[in-house]
């Protein structure tokens, strides 16, 4: 069998495969080349980018695929009509995990100490105002202590939890399930300790957190909009590193503009790859382009998880 990746596989991920017996192929192929591609090849299983489109139209003439599969599923890939025909669809769900809550932290402990802003001044005014900024910048907080909301208790929410307590914070969450959850933290000696995190409705996570991370779909609309920023308590710190589409950023903003919202981390935005030129000049943001899931060490385990899955699925 044959495994067309598009923007190439880890090595272990290819390794994985090739002892399954399945050939892989790491070609670049144009949207408009993809068809004749997959068919003069007989291709049996396509990972692809967010750049090409998997629709049905293009499933229907590729008799030999079996199987599609990218770090992520989204709008690009007609995933329901691909399972309605018989193929498999996959996705590397928790590969990413780490590197996305990872991220959440460098923009908390970045926010909470002003780097963000203390980055962009000290080359422009740090020869000659050195004092000056360290009294403007003198005033970040701690994390330990403080309060995290976790909206959307997925798989980087959990890890994003798990960094928290060990921080030393108090972490609620939202949960679809009833009750509270058990958070499992392992140490690198193989020692764990499991702690249970409280989970509450949003309105009353808005009133308690002093940060909020945000790990929800935007596929109901705002998670975050103008009601809840009138809600929640006044100067919190937000990230989200998420979906486009999750918080309103004209409501951020004035929240921001308004001191509701202290500072705010982003990674995904509403109009990606063109963020609004408000968002890149504000100096409360704390930004970064779309980055979560992308880490040298990420991209070593979405091969891995991808290809055991492709093994498990067509041998």
């Amino acid at each position: 069998m044959k495994v067309l990746a598009i923007d190439g596989i880890s090595k272990s991920g290819s390794n994985t495969l090739e002892k399954g017996g399945f050939e892989v192929l790491e070609t670049k192929v144009a949207q408009e080349q993809l068809e004749n591609y997959i068919n003069t090849h007989s291709i049996d299983a396509l990972l692809v980018n967010n750049n090409l489109e998997i629709q049905q139209e293009l499933i229907d003439v590729c008799p030999s695929l079996k199987l599609i599969g990218a770090t992520t599923i989204t709008e690009n890939i007609d995933a329901q009509y691909a399972e309605d025909q018989g193929l498999h669809i996959i996705q590397a769900s928790e590969a990413t995990s780490n590197a996305k809550a990872e991220l959440v932290f460098a923009h908390l402990f970045g926010m909470a100490r002003y780097l963000h802003q203390s980055n962009r001044e000290m080359p422009l005014e740090g020869d000659m105002n050195f004092n000056m900024l360290h009294k403007h910048f003198s005033f970040g907080t701690e994390l330990r202590g403080k309060t995290l909301g976790i909206i959307g208790f997925d798989i980087v929410g959990r890890e994003v939890a798990k960094i928290a307590l060990a921080l030393g914070m108090k972490v609620i969450a939202t949960n679809t399930q009833t009750g509270d959850t058990i958070i499992n933290i392992p140490f690198y000696n193989g020692q764990f300790v499991n702690i249970e995190i409280e989970t509450e409705t949003i309105a009353e996570i808005l009133k308690q957190a002093d940060f909020l991370s945000i790990h929800t779909d935007a596929s109901d609309g705002y998670t975050l909009g103008q009601d809840q920023f009138e809600k929640m308590k006044k100067g919190m710190g937000i990230v989200n590193v998420s979906k486009p589409g999750t918080i309103d950023e004209v409501a951020l903003a004035n929240a921001i503009k308004n001191k509701t919202v202290k500072y705010a981390g982003l990674d995904v935005f509403e109009n990606q790859p063109n963020p609004e030129i408000q968002l890149l000049m504000n100096p409360e943001l704390s930004l970064t382009p779309n980055i979560g899931g992308n880490t040298v060490d990420a991209d070593d385990r979405i091969g891995e998880e991808l290809a055991n899955q492709i093994v498990k699925l067509l041998s």
